[in-house]
């Protein structure tokens, strides 16, 4: 076989295995949750919090730790199984089939200063100091947060969408691995609406300083959305951590994302924030617990097992939506 040919298989070789293996490797990926820093801070938390919640003595500390927060009931549940299973799939399927659905941001923002150009002409190139990356920084982040805060307001709203996002609330206990159980629809609905917000904001700030818009970033991430995902594993579990009655007024803890999976009815779509919690405060569905609640999740209604396997999950939605079978948004069961 000549080296042409041999190269060529390997080309084919690595494009079919790259999409398989790349799921395997997430904890290297500084864009996944599972990138190594965000799992070790996440733990370290918990190991904080259990010391301080529990108080173990040094010889019981790391057994009481792992028998708390580190389960078979939890981690070998059905639900985490499924999760696990979809979390491979999805993660080889989603980049090529649904991701080009995706509205890019960065498009939005170039066309609309264009657009700005054509109709009002340049404006003369900002040659200042770092300042306006600095506020584009923060703003983008307000922004990117709150169009994730309306993107899931409205998937618990509107029946169809919940329909999908149902399935993410299927869940019946979280790991990390929670995060990524989530419909291609529910995943496409909650990259665009932040995408339209902070394009429209990149394409002011790009037309208004004369250069493409630019962030802070740190492991190529945005560096504020570096920071939550410091915590980010942490929403997704079962270890509680509350900021407290002020704080929580303006970040939305692990705690309160917990009750936002809670059915129990007093909990219906509270918490519904990812980082910040002005926007329930604002739009009154914030939840604060006053001391540690306990309660069970998933979707109150006996039919979560109906979506602890990759093909409920991706069909089930659609069969329910067929045959008129769909129930009523999160805010209302």
């Amino acid at each position: 076989m000549d080296p042409q040919t041999i190269a060529e298989m390997q080309q084919i070789i690595v494009a079919i295995l790259s999409p398989l293996l790349r799921p395997l490797f997430a904890f290297n990926h500084h864009s996944s949750l599972l990138f190594w820093p965000f799992l070790v801070s996440a733990l370290a938390l918990a190991l904080v919090v259990f010391a301080v919640a529990r108080r173990p003595s040094a010889r019981t500390f790391l057994r009481e730790f792992r028998e708390t927060y580190f389960t078979r009931s939890v981690w070998g549940h059905r639900s985490s199984i499924a999760d696990y299973k979809y979390y491979f799939v999805n993660a080889v399927l989603f980049p090529i089939i649904f991701a080009p659905a995706i509205i890019s941001g960065g498009w939005i923002g170039r066309q609309l200063r264009d657009v700005l150009i054509n109709e009002f002409g340049a404006i003369e190139r900002w040659t200042g100091d770092v300042a306006p990356t600095l506020l584009f920084t923060l703003v983008f982040f307000v922004l990117h947060d709150l169009g994730r805060w309306i993107a899931h307001y409205i998937q618990h709203r509107f029946d169809v969408l919940w329909e999908f996002h149902k399935i993410h609330h299927s869940a019946q206990v979280l790991t990390p691995f929670t995060n990524f159980r989530a419909h291609p629809v529910d995943l496409i609905c909650m990259a665009t609406v932040p995408a339209i917000l902070t394009g429209i904001a990149s394409g002011i700030y790009s037309y208004a300083i004369g250069w493409d818009a630019a962030y802070s970033t740190y492991y190529g991430l945005h560096v504020l959305i570096f920071v939550y995902n410091l915590i980010g594993n942490l929403r997704h579990t079962h270890v509680w951590l509350s900021y407290g009655p002020l704080l929580s007024h303006v970040f939305i803890s692990p705690a309160q994302h917990q009750i936002h999976h809670s059915t129990e009815p007093r909990h219906f779509g509270h918490n519904v924030g990812f980082a910040l919690a002005i926007w329930d405060w604002i739009f009154g569905t914030l939840y604060v617990p006053k001391e540690k609640e306990t309660f069970e999740m998933g979707l109150g209604d006996g039919t979560e097992s109906a979506f602890h396997s990759v093909t409920g999950m991706y069909f089930r939605p659609f069969v329910n939506l067929f045959r008129g079978r769909h129930t009523i948004s999160g805010f209302n069961e």
